[in-house]
């Protein structure tokens, strides 16, 4: 059996991490086992299913980032099970190859979960970024990206031709089921009129998902007199902050922070609309899983555009349009024919978004 640490940080619930779990339930376990490391002493959503299911989760803990450093090093040196460095952790990916090439691994995948905005661009940040890409190109012996966008931005001096995409794929068949069984799963919750709006923003509660703007958008809602329900899923260092926000707003009975759920695909079927006002995205798990559905989107022109998967299920917009714009952008979304669920399974999987065949693709990873 072939071991693969994946660097990680962390398995919550989000975007990269949900998407490496829904590898991890499909490859061959017979052949391959996922491990992880770990820089979070708590207990992270996805530990009960990945020990459950034989992985390993490596603790490694420190305030003195080179201390961290060594230990991984000597973590790598002492599992000599480990065949596989598969890391996550985007321009960070450097550092922990180089340790993997220190410690003798062999096979060191690097994989691209996003771009970068611009409000990023300190001094400090250009350098050390410089520096990471061509780190990166020395030490991987793999480059991995969810979308083109996200490839371009982490491997600027790597031949694109040398770039493997893996799209950040799902279940199929289980989320196309879903919408049809939970159609009307928040509107039971939270007991909301068929004449409401319901939208959702899935997401952690940080800068970068911007849900300040989407809060100003329902303010802006309520204003016009539009019957609505929103619905924040997610966690985050914000979440005080954006909960002041709508108490000042008075907003309280338009919108529900809702935390952490294990039940997405439910909140997801049971939406009229995804709200992504992102500041920046390379191709966002959700949206996958939203397009799956047949559930419309209503996102910001900042996310990379090859997240349409041509379903007219994705409608983009500026971030400096008036609401106005964002407003009509939805109703026309919400207002238009369902997408026939057949025709959404095929195009996913003519794009490479079956988790079967992605599953396939990664196993070829940990062959070489």
């Amino acid at each position: 059996m072939k071991r693969i640490l994946h660097v990680v940080g962390g398995m919550n619930r989000a975007g990269a991490e949900t998407m490496l779990m829904n590898l991890y339930r499909q490859i061959d376990r017979d052949n391959y086992q996922f491990d992880f490391l770990y820089f979070n002493p708590q207990k992270c959503d996805y530990d009960d299913e990945i020990i459950k299911n034989g992985g390993q989760i490596f603790r490694v803990l420190s305030s003195n980032i080179f201390l961290r450093y060594y230990k991984i090093f000597k973590l790598l040196k002492s599992e000599n099970n480990i065949q596989s460095v598969h890391s996550h952790m985007n321009i960070n990916n450097s550092v922990y190859l180089f340790i993997a090439y220190l410690s003798g691994k062999k096979n060191r995948i690097s994989h691209s979960h996003s771009t970068e905005g611009i409000y990023y661009q300190s001094l400090f940040r250009k350098i050390y970024k410089t520096l990471s890409f061509g780190l990166i190109k020395r030490f991987a012996t793999q480059y991995v990206a969810c979308g083109k966008a996200a490839g371009e931005y982490l491997y600027p001096k790597v031949d694109l031709s040398k770039i493997q995409l893996l799209p950040n794929a799902i279940n199929l068949k289980q989320f196309s089921e879903s919408r049809i069984k939970n159609r009307n799963y928040l509107r039971k919750l939270y007991k909301i009129n068929n004449d409401t709006i319901v939208l959702s923003q899935i997401g952690r509660l940080s800068k970068v998902k911007n849900h300040n703007f989407s809060i100003n958008f329902c303010k802006y809602l309520k204003q016009k007199k539009v019957k609505f329900h929103f619905v924040i899923i997610g966690a985050g260092e914000l979440r005080p902050e954006l909960e002041l926000i709508v108490n000042n707003e008075q907003l309280n009975k338009e919108i529900s922070f809702m935390g952490v759920r294990s039940d997405v695909p439910e909140l997801l079927s049971g939406s009229d609309c995804i709200l992504m006002p992102s500041l920046h995205e390379a191709f966002p798990v959700v949206l996958v899983e939203s397009q799956a559905m047949g559930v419309p989107s209503l996102i910001s022109d900042t996310v990379s555009p090859e997240v349409d998967l041509g379903l007219n299920l994705v409608e983009f917009a500026n971030l400096n349009d008036e609401f106005l714009i964002w407003e009509n952008k939805l109703i026309q979304m919400i207002s238009q024919d369902e997408v026939d669920s057949q025709i959404i399974t095929k195009q996913m999987t003519d794009r490479g978004f079956n988790i079967v065949e992605s599953a396939k693709k990664i196993e070829k990873l940990y062959e070489q």
